[in-house]
């Protein structure tokens, strides 16, 4: 272990902003994070050993306590339940002889849940030692069973088992217009960088992971900063359930996203970007350092860029943590600490990444970014509408006959969405549709004539899709236990709100909600939404707020239903109470919710 760790230090400059990387290689070999290696790698690394523990608890791909040689674990997305994920789970329990949870008595399997792995257009997945499983059935279970039980390595598995396709349905704008490698730069060098923002500016660009923050306005406050080592940072932890299209993109267009970076970094004056990748992403990883060989080999990437830049890419990979797509959490990850949210301001513009002025922005942002600089600001802004320009790239996911990647302009109703993914039946069955993942906005069906725009309804790219068949509150209910898992615990607000409304709701799913429980709930939401500390709180009770202005009869409809001996006046009980509640010697006050 010693020279183990010695040798992991040593490839890593012995760089303690390398420690999710150096962790990542200690948890594959060992399937846990030893104590041993933590004692090791501190002061090799100049750390105390409480930082590096602090970052083992924090990623959920990390931990101290070992796990079976074969690490399972199935993606508890509400698309994988509504393709037989529970099922699936019990069954892999009796095949497989291990609990939810644990590790099999003779060590070589461990079974447990994850968040989304970004597969939602061909579940039910999962990872096995991170990498990622798709369309899991029965039948595949049976055969990844037997390859447990002979301690096959995974390397001489069936690689359909492994399979992740594009699946895009229908290309727009961006995705039909793709670019030759290196046209944006040298566009940009001919027309001059100044030309090239101020087409920028013309387009709208407004990021995509999102926020929706005008792209070309966020570039020139970090290229006016004082400060002169500037970062380019591209946001690849699309985290957000029912979201997978930054997959796609880096799967089959990634020189064009480089090629954004490296026109951002050019802009702004930066030596060094990082891609920040996911950690359910490893299968990419390889393919992603290919096409950076590529483009050194092309004199794309390194010194002396077309003879203007010196500029490289470093590929950074997350471990388990849906708070890091937030861009200081991840600019703290980046750094190898807890991907815990900055306060704000400053921003990273001013002091990101090692405290330096930094531009983050989302996979498809950069992608644009390329083909707007080649293509002309007019180009994708004679797309869209006024206030939201060019379009749009969904990942489509849930009750439809075409799960997969759609690119719209931004205007586009979602009734056209619905129709084009094959979401209608015979009967025209749509209950309704998650726009933006579980942070985003539930609209009923009632609702399709609205339209995908910012000032409508934003979203970072998922798109989920339910039929009359689902049940909402089972919905609400899988979102909001999400976001009590995913919470950072920074803030009091968010930690603890999160974890009551999961208990308050469960409550009220269960059947034991009683007269009030539905206020409670409701009160217990604003204080999270508008007390927490980050994006995350700020929108962990959406799932809750949007449907429950939508279908309030639904929740009321679960509460507990009270009888009442013979004789009983509750229409007598009702008006003392009232009147007790305004009398000043009451005692308590009860509150009017509480009286009804």
């Amino acid at each position: 272990m010693q020279q183990f760790i010695q040798n992991l230090a040593e490839k890593n400059q012995y760089q303690a902003t390398h420690l999710l990387e150096i962790l990542r290689e200690i948890q594959s070999r060992y399937h846990h994070i030893p104590a041993d290696a933590i004692e090791l790698l501190a002061p090799l690394l100049n750390i105390q050993r409480t930082r590096i523990i602090s970052v083992v608890e924090f990623y959920s791909f990390f931990t101290d306590k070992p796990r079976g040689q074969y690490e399972l674990l199935i993606s508890d997305s509400i698309t994988d339940h509504m393709l037989g994920k529970q099922q699936l789970m019990d069954y892999l329990v009796d095949k497989l002889g291990v609990n939810i949870g644990g590790v099999r008595n003779d060590g070589l399997v461990s079974l447990d849940n994850t968040s989304c792995t970004g597969m939602c257009d061909q579940g039910p997945a999962g990872l096995i030692n991170g990498h990622a499983l798709t369309r899991l059935d029965q039948s595949r279970v049976d055969v990844i069973a037997d390859l447990i039980n002979q301690q096959i390595p995974l390397a001489d598995w069936p690689s359909e088992f492994f399979q992740v396709d594009d699946n895009i349905h229908k290309p727009g704008l961006l995705l039909n217009t793709q670019i030759v490698h290196g046209e944006a730069l040298k566009t940009a060098f001919s027309k001059s960088l100044k030309q090239t923002m101020v087409e920028l500016d013309q387009s709208g660009l407004r990021g995509r992971g999102g926020a929706g923050f005008k792209t070309a306005m966020k570039w020139q406050f970090c290229s006016e900063e004082a400060e002169t080592e500037r970062y380019v940072v591209c946001n690849a932890d699309e985290g957000e359930p029912g979201t997978f299209k930054d997959r796609v993109l880096l799967n089959s267009y990634a020189h064009q996203v480089f090629e954004g970076m490296t026109l951002c970094a050019a802009i702004i004056g930066a030596k060094q970007g990082f891609l920040y990748l996911r950690g359910e992403y490893l299968h990419l990883v390889d393919k992603l350092h290919s096409v950076l060989d590529e483009r050194r080999k092309f004199g794309l990437l390194g010194n002396n860029i077309l003879g203007r830049l010196d500029f490289d890419i470093e590929i950074r990979l997350g471990a388990g943590a849906y708070i890091c797509g937030e861009e200081s959490a991840l600019i703290e990850s980046l750094e190898g600490k807890p991907g815990i949210p900055r306060n704000r301001p400053p921003y990273p513009v001013s002091q990101g990444y090692l405290g330096k002025p930094t531009v983050v922005n989302n996979v498809e942002t950069y992608y644009a970014a390329a083909a707007i600089a080649v293509n002309g600001g007019d180009w994708f802004a004679g797309v869209g509408t006024a206030k939201s320009k060019g379009s749009k790239i969904l990942s489509i996911c849930g009750d439809c006959a075409k799960p997969g990647i759609y690119e719209y302009p931004f205007g586009t109703s979602i009734q056209t969405i619905l129709n084009d993914c094959g979401a209608y039946d015979a009967s025209g069955d749509v209950l309704g549709v998650q726009i933006g993942g579980p942070s985003g906005t539930f609209i009923s069906n009632q609702e399709f004539d609205r339209q995908l725009a910012f000032e409508d309804l934003a979203t970072g790219g998922s798109f989920i899709i339910f039929n009359n068949s689902r049940n909402i509150l089972d919905i609400v209910n899988n979102f909001t236990h999400f976001f009590a898992h995913e919470s950072c615990g920074f803030c009091t607000p968010c930690r603890v709100g999160t974890s009551l409304l999961k208990k308050q709701l469960d409550k009220i799913v269960d059947g034991h909600g009683s007269a009030g429980d539905v206020v409670a709930l409701e009160e217990l939401c604003q204080l999270v939404k508008n007390h927490s500390h980050c994006g995350l709180g700020q929108t962990a009770a959406n799932p809750v707020l949007t449907t429950l202005e939508r279908y309030p009869e639904l929740y009321q409809s679960q509460l507990k239903k009270i009888s009442y001996e013979p004789g009983f006046d509750l229409d007598g009980a009702l008006e003392t109470a009232r009147r007790m509640a305004h009398r000043d010697d009451a005692g308590a006050h009860l509150a009017q919710t509480d009286v009804e």
